[in-house]
């Protein structure tokens, strides 16, 4: 099996664990140093390092009770972007992330979707007027 189709693999199954409410087997997926970067400025806006910090963004998530369906994979060396739909609220989008897998983890993920979505599910952040 050639490492491209093994990152998809991985890719395939951290959906197939998110979906099915695995935090274990989802978290496995990740290395202890992975960087998720989700885009907007939404109350989950921001860069994630780590994965305590990771989980308390999936925990924020999880409280909206998200779906995601993948449709497509591509894979290129290392990279692996997954295109899907999002369904979160009652409302449904299409978003794509880009991960980043070295040695059988995950070490990256950016995310590139709704913004307005996230923002108004997760209300928007608050601007500092100092």
């Amino acid at each position: 099996m050639s490492e491209e189709h093994e990152n998809v693999e991985l890719i395939k199954r951290g959906y197939e664990a998110f979906a099915a409410g695995d935090v274990e087997q989802l978290m496995s997926m990740f290395d202890d140093n992975i960087e998720w970067v989700q885009p907007g400025e939404s109350t989950i806006s921001g860069t994630y390092h780590g994965k305590g910090e990771l989980g308390e963004l999936l925990a924020r998530m999880a409280e909206k009770s998200p779906t995601v369906t993948p449709s497509r994979y591509v894979a290129d060396g290392d990279t692996v972007i997954a295109f899907g739909d999002v369904t979160l609220g009652g409302e449904t989008s299409q978003g794509v992330n880009v991960y980043t897998i070295r040695d059988g983890k995950t070490t990256q993920v950016r995310v590139y979707g709704d913004t307005a979505m996230l923002e108004r599910q997760f209300g928007k952040k608050k601007v500092s007027t100092s």
